[in-house]
């Protein structure tokens, strides 16, 4: 039993049907909860639906209101954790239109993160065709300015059973959240404890893959960076405890004195799609950007003596995050002096620039949807 992946290719066929909600948010309502906007606490008036089954395949595609889902006490993803999910924005154009970041990128990492945990794999058409019907149909609710339309697309295992195997029938839905810029007048570095009790991922465990599991057995580590005063964990190796990885929800570069580049290598991180773009962009501009490990000794040593000259955090929500400050048991200490370096602000303009149709897309990475 489980996946039959014979029936996904049947997906091809799939239509889309659009029941819109017969109570819409009322324009004013809408708009006044537009003005004051945090992260993912508002939601739009839809949501985007396909279900499987090992008889039917991909199957009753449609887009209608936003409503709960009704699950039985027995249902798998309650009981063995069979879920992923993917986040990426749609950006309003300054002519009013829509663009949507690199959807084809997260679509294949759905596919690779639904085979992992043996889920039955999405195509890439009908994952871009959910989202893109679901930012039509809410458009209204993207707000200007810096804000986005957060969408997050997600899949659950939904057969009722209880024993260890993979689900034979899963929900894949797309959700909408409109948000205001991360960061209120622009991005402020931001602190960071390094974990030594708690890990993320081992070799050959589920950390490349965007499923709930790995947030969930973060959020401890979170708690103890808070205890400490801090914005964010970031964890090392789960072999040796030495060698950077990611933080609790992004990757991160080091910038040194020759202009270079460093980020962790892939494999037991998540490989990010901003984490992506930036080594391209960065690649483009001339400068070197290695895939390396890079030890928590090392970093300090080369905050200490000036060779690091910037720290930088990358991920959908936040684009890119400035590290300040580091802390752990064996001390404090700060890179550029605590602030935001002109390497990660210029990544981050060139970036969202693109993103918001603003500058040249010669990546072919913006999808226009109206």
């Amino acid at each position: 039993m489980g996946v039959s992946f014979d029936k996904i290719d049947g997906a091809a066929l799939l239509n889309f049907e659009i029941r819109p909600t017969a109570n819409p948010t009322p324009e004013t309502e809408r708009a006044a909860k537009l003005s004051n906007l945090g992260f993912g606490q508002v939601f739009t008036d839809h949501m985007a639906v396909v279900r499987y089954s090992t008889a039917k395949g991909w199957h009753s595609a449609r887009v209608e209101s936003r409503a709960a889902f009704a699950l039985d006490p027995a249902t798998a993803v309650l009981h063995y954790a069979q879920e992923i999910f993917e986040g990426l924005k749609a950006y309003k154009r300054d002519d009013g239109g829509v663009n949507l970041f690199r959807p084809d990128a997260n679509a294949r990492r759905f596919w690779n993160s639904a085979e992992r945990m043996a889920m039955a794999p999405l195509p890439e058409h009908v994952f871009i065709e959910a989202v893109e019907q679901l930012v039509r149909i809410d458009r209204d609710w993207i707000p200007g300015g810096e804000g986005s339309l957060y969408l997050r697309p997600f899949m659950i295992a939904n057969e009722v059973f209880l024993g260890v195997k993979p689900s034979a029938e899963y929900i894949f839905a797309v959700i909408a959240s409109p948000v205001g810029s991360y960061f209120k007048g622009g991005p402020a570095p931001v602190s960071i404890w390094v974990s030594e009790n708690f890990t993320r991922a081992a070799i050959g465990g589920t950390g490349a893959v965007k499923c709930g599991g790995n947030y969930a057995a973060s959020l401890r580590a979170q708690a103890e960076a808070i205890e400490h005063s801090c914005d964010q964990v970031v964890f090392l190796d789960a072999l040796e405890r030495r060698y950077v990885e990611e933080l609790g929800g992004m990757n991160i570069f080091f910038v040194f004195d020759d202009g270079s580049l460093l980020t962790p290598p892939l494999g037991t991180i998540l490989p990010g799609i901003t984490r992506d773009s930036i080594i391209k962009l960065a690649r483009e501009a001339g400068r070197e950007v290695r895939e390396d490990t890079y030890s928590i000794e090392q970093w300090r040593a080369d905050a200490a003596s000036g060779k690091l000259k910037e720290a930088f955090a990358c991920g959908t929500a936040a684009v890119i995050s400035p590290i300040g400050k580091v802390r752990s048991p064996h001390g404090d200490f700060q890179i550029n002096g605590g602030a935001a370096g002109p390497v990660a602000t210029g990544l981050r303009k060139q970036l969202v620039d693109i993103q918001y149709g603003r500058a040249a897309d010669p990546h072919e990475w913006i999808r226009k949807v109206v």
